[in-house]
């Protein structure tokens, strides 16, 4: 393996979610990971999940085969690096897990704070709205690197392990939300 750069380095989950409050019952449940990828300079590098601890194999196991197969990621940094701001991490193209939010226009509490759900490339993957409203304000390219496809790897590789992919969604809910994976009950 050549040079591994770092992204996202770290030491204890305490750091992670640092300046954040969120209930306990929560916290008790995170971990965080360690994980290597191909970033789109081609060049192997090695960022940081914070993902609920039953999830923690699949991301490895994930992230392992992406690694093998060469499809490429961003950055992979917890949201603390942006102030828990979404909309940041996501102009930057981070790939996240955990972030204690309320899902936009509600009350209720996003998957990602409850640490069952993972965002992959936000700037090839937009969440696109009833309203058309994409977010980031991107296009949606099939054909750029590291974007997902219903048939692509990273779509292929979440489901194998029973996780939602938000760009099954447009008949659900309405929306699609191409970056956003999640597993209900791991």
């Amino acid at each position: 393996m050549s040079k591994l750069i770092i992204d996202s380095c770290f030491r204890s989950l305490d750091e992670a979610v640092r300046g954040l409050r969120f209930p306990n019952e929560i916290r008790e449940v995170l971990s965080l990971v360690d994980v290597a990828y191909i970033s789109f300079d081609g060049l192997v590098h090695q960022g940081q999940v914070v993902i609920h601890q039953k999830l923690v194999t699949d991301i490895n196991e994930i992230f392992a085969a992406l690694l093998e197969l060469r499809f490429p990621v961003a950055r992979v940094v917890p949201i603390v690096a942006y102030g828990w701001d979404d909309e940041a991490s996501m102009l930057a193209n981070n790939s996240s897990g955990f972030n204690y939010r309320v899902i936009a226009g509600t009350d209720r509490i996003s998957e990602h704070g409850k640490g069952v759900a993972f965002d992959v490339n936000p700037l090839q993957n937009p969440h696109i709205g009833r309203d058309g409203k994409r977010s980031p304000d991107v296009g949606y390219d099939p054909a750029i690197p590291g974007t997902i496809t219903t048939d692509g790897t990273a779509a292929r590789l979440f489901k194998e392990r029973d996780w939602d992919w938000g760009g099954d969604w447009k008949d659900r809910y309405g929306i699609l939300d191409y970056q956003h994976f999640e597993k209900m009950n791991p």
